[in-house]
């Protein structure tokens, strides 16, 4: 699942594959927001990223893609 969070003030946004499902980051981000903590999530390597949720712009959760093999074209 591809996660991009854009931050306040600061050009260029946070692009990661997370093993976690759109729910679980949508959970996560929601309760942040609302108890005004830190995002934390982690990616597929498992290293942890971690956002003030006061500085975040915005989350865009893509959509979850097995990855293709070979040349087909469809």
């Amino acid at each position: 699942m591809e996660v991009r969070i854009g931050v306040q003030n600061v050009a260029r946004e946070l692009v990661f594959e997370s093993a976690q499902t759109s729910e679980e980051i949508t959970s996560a981000v929601s309760q942040a927001l609302s108890a005004g903590t830190v995002l934390s999530l982690l990616d597929e390597k498992g290293r942890q990223v971690v956002v003030p949720a006061a500085s975040i712009g915005y989350v865009d959760i893509g959509a979850q893609e097995k990855s293709r093999v070979g040349f087909g074209l469809s």
